[in-house]
């Protein structure tokens, strides 16, 4: 038997014959038990289509946030070769204050 393969479908398991013998099972336990694993069977053929489906929307956002990344790690040696900085609030506070007191000081010496 292959490992990694299902080798059975739930029609299948539900279309089997048994060969009766004298000394043989009851067929309504039998068939009893066949329908549970046949309801089984189909639950967790549910399952792992829902679960497959999860891993390829898991991979697929794995693979834009691998892109998001590069391309984050792309700009961010860019900003480093030029020598280029992000200017934040504080920065430009500071040129304005820088402005106000030469600005200011030469008003002052007129």
């Amino acid at each position: 038997m292959p490992k990694n393969q299902i080798m059975l479908t739930p029609q299948e398991i539900l279309e089997k014959d048994f060969n009766i013998d004298t000394r043989g099972y009851r067929l309504q336990e039998v068939d009893k038990y066949l329908d549970v694993i046949i309801s089984d069977y189909n639950e967790y053929g549910k399952l792992v289509s829902k679960l497959e489906a999860e891993v390829d929307a898991l991979r697929l956002e794995n693979g834009n946030l691998k892109d998001e990344l590069r391309k984050t790690r792309h700009e961010k040696e860019v900003l480093h070769r030029t020598g280029e900085r992000e200017v934040t609030n504080v920065d430009l506070l500071k040129r304005i204050s820088d402005l106000e007191k030469y600005v200011y000081g030469m008003l002052k010496r007129n």
